[in-house]
């Protein structure tokens, strides 16, 4: 399979530098990055049932400063790029690790909304930074390497989200409070920063003054629109699937969480396997094939009533949606109209648009209609990806 060429912003800093590129032990490093954003994000999850109680407040105002997650990271996704540009991945990551690490025992803590709102948009923002930066990092140590890595590295952010959910869960399970199942994720956490951080690549900076935030122009803005309907289609069955199961398909509260699940173990599956497909198919095929296999997940998801056809479905939509936003951000690294600091991150705070503004969508397509048209309608979408394949690998 041929590889895209490095960048120009790329390949000045390295050479720039005289030092080596990127070995094995910064591989192993952005792997780490990963995993750990994804422990840290998903270890919020077991904690919103006990902040609504410590609050006493109903489910719009807890929707309300679930917001200020989407803001804080919508807001600090464009900063970031400029800083990875000008500091450097390694330091970006850190001070977002900083960032993580001292939000979430606060979210275990704080007793006021307004307290609470703060903290989730730091939260929020530490999130949003790590995001962009460790995609950046690792569009450099993909292009090192010279083959496909990045469904890996996202792969391993999947891990890293099961792994959390069910680590802090399970603490709370054997009787530990909030607070104190925190501080041991804290602690674990801070543990893998400390051990990874010396091999993060730290030469990843670009020459020139440039702006702290670029419009999206160019290709860029047509890949962000891609990773807006693919995180629209992750975000759909992430706020919608279970309740599509229990409405349309008669399936018991208790139950259609497995749905989800499905599909989670579905993607974390196929892209742990993502690098070999990919360097097997090429990414054009990985793209096309790939959505359209999400796209007839859905078809069937919604246009037949059959519970193991629902199930197939979801396993579909999973499997053949993993590798399509690795290729996107690897594509993004790789185009030369923006310094791929800037387009990355571009191309994440569009993305991130479709986790916010998606589920609002869907859910105002299926008031006037029905949630599965809606679900048909992000189906229709998807097709997109499907016609764009060969422009995003161009």
């Amino acid at each position: 399979m041929s590889h895209d060429p490095i960048t120009a912003q790329s390949s000045s800093a390295i050479i720039a530098t005289g030092a080596a590129q990127p070995g094995v032990a910064q591989q192993h490093a952005t792997r780490i990055i990963f995993l750990l954003s994804g422990f840290a994000m998903a270890a919020w999850a077991p904690l919103v049932p006990f902040v609504k109680l410590r609050l006493a407040i109903s489910d719009g105002t807890l929707g309300l400063l679930l917001l200020c997650i989407g803001a804080g990271s919508t807001f600090s996704m464009p900063l970031t790029g400029f800083m990875t540009g000008k500091l450097g991945c390694k330091t970006v990551i850190l001070i977002a690790s900083i960032l993580l690490l001292l939000a979430l025992p606060l979210l275990s803590l704080m007793d006021s909304i307004t307290g609470m709102a703060l903290v989730l948009l730091v939260f929020g923002a530490a999130i949003g930074m790590i995001d962009v930066a460790m995609n950046v990092h690792a569009v450099v140590v993909e292009k090192a390497s010279g083959r496909a890595m990045m469904s890996g590295f996202h792969g391993f952010f999947s891990l890293g989200s099961i792994f959390g959910a069910v680590a802090v869960t399970g603490l709370l399970f054997v009787g530990l409070t909030p607070f104190q199942s925190v501080m041991l994720v804290v602690v674990l956490l801070a543990i893998l920063v400390t051990i990874t951080s010396p091999h993060l690549w730290r030469e990843t900076r670009h020459d020139g003054d440039g702006p702290m935030f670029v419009l999206p122009r160019g290709w860029v803005i047509l890949l962000g629109f891609l990773c807006f309907v693919m995180f629209m289609t992750e975000g759909s069955m992430l706020d919608w699937g279970a309740l599509f199961l229990t409405t349309e398909r008669g399936v018991s509260a208790h139950q259609a969480g497995l749905g989800y699940a499905i599909f989670s173990v579905a993607m974390t599956a196929g892209r742990l396997a993502g690098d070999r497909i990919v360097s097997a198919l090429g990414r054009y095929n990985v793209l096309m094939y790939g959505s359209l296999c999400a796209t007839c997940g859905l078809i069937l998801l919604t246009a037949v009533d059959n519970l193991w056809i629902a199930g197939l479905g979801f396993v579909m939509i999973g499997f053949g949606a993993s590798n399509l936003v690795p290729i996107m951000f690897s594509a993004a690294g790789n185009q030369t109209s923006m310094p791929a600091s800037m387009a990355i991150a571009s191309v994440t705070t569009l993305g991130y648009a479709g986790i916010l503004a998606g589920p609002a969508l869907i859910g105002f397509i299926a008031q006037v209609s029905s949630l599965s048209v809606a679900l048909g309608c992000v189906a229709a979408m998807m097709l997109c990806v499907t016609v764009c394949a060969k422009a995003v690998v161009r």
